[in-house]
């Protein structure tokens, strides 16, 4: 049974077994490599991409789950890198080992695309589903306030 879906604004049709994680369709299907496993549990949000429109963990969702829908990875989000978090992301050096960050952006961009403008508490709640295993919480935070000064109003 093929799987049609939209990803990073291309249609795409995946001939895959209907319970095959997300991640493993954009990673092994599609060559999607910026979104990782982290728990596999849906739990550190290193796995995070948009489906329509909302940062979903993608290690735990069924390929059939996205019948139809529109996804967006990291290399879709602005594929030149000039998001205001991406900017904003390497203006203050976030990552230090740099393996959650592509779910720490995603999940940013989709806190941002709802409140454009949050507040700190806002930001540490919009982002505490994700782990950073290097402990790059402050540096994460200060660039998702930054972000949010780079977004046209």
């Amino acid at each position: 049974m093929a799987i049609n879906c939209t990803v990073n604004k291309k249609k795409v049709s995946l001939d895959i077994d209907p319970n095959t994680p997300l991640l493993w369709a954009l990673r092994d299907h599609l060559s999607l490599l910026g979104t990782k496993y982290g728990c596999g549990i849906a739990q550190c949000g290193a796995c995070t991409v948009w489906v329509n429109g909302e940062p979903t963990r993608s290690c735990v969702l069924p390929i059939s789950a996205v019948s139809n829908a529109q996804i967006t990875t990291i290399e879709g989000l602005d594929p030149a890198g000039k998001h205001p978090v991406q900017v904003a992301w390497d203006e203050l050096d976030v990552p230090q080992c740099g393996y959650c960050q592509a779910g720490q952006i995603m999940t940013a961009a989709g806190l941002l695309k709802k409140n454009p403008h949050p507040t700190e508490q806002e930001i540490v709640d919009g982002m505490s589903g994700n782990i950073c295993r290097c402990g790059t919480y402050h540096r994460i935070q200060e660039a998702v306030k930054l972000a949010s000064k780079k977004i046209k109003k």
